[in-house]
């Protein structure tokens, strides 16, 4: 299912990737490249930044997850890498969202962490 919103101070339509879970094709990957390179052991296939680039998207700030969470409720048997700000990166580490309990949560890891749950969503403007 997707979503999508007309911007109005730009004109560009938004698009949102609305599957009721992170899409399993997305999930066990850590944040970025610099995270997957410092693993020493078991290392996952690939890392959300580079995946993201490829496909052509943007990943959802938190700001936007939670927008997102307001058109339904995704996300809550996952959760979802974010784009993480700069100063959290630099220190190692990075956030994801998902939501439990009818409220949407925003945590943090190590950037270089990944589990089976988590995934992550983008954004495609056009």
């Amino acid at each position: 299912m997707e979503y999508f919103f007309r911007e109005v101070k730009t004109g560009e339509y938004i698009f949102y990737d609305c599957s009721a879970e992170s899409p399993k094709g997305r999930r066990s990957v850590c944040y970025d490249r610099e995270a997957l390179e410092s693993r020493k052991k078991f290392k996952p296939e690939n890392n959300v930044i580079d995946m993201v680039a490829d496909m052509g998207i943007e990943l959802l700030t938190e700001e936007q997850y939670r927008y997102f969470q307001e058109i339904g409720e995704f996300d809550r048997k996952t959760s979802s890498w974010m784009k993480t700000p700069a100063n959290i990166r630099k220190l190692g580490g990075a956030i994801f969202c998902d939501r439990r309990y009818d409220t949407v949560f925003m945590y943090h890891n190590g950037a270089e962490s990944y589990y089976a749950a988590r995934g992550f969503r983008g954004s495609l403007r056009v």
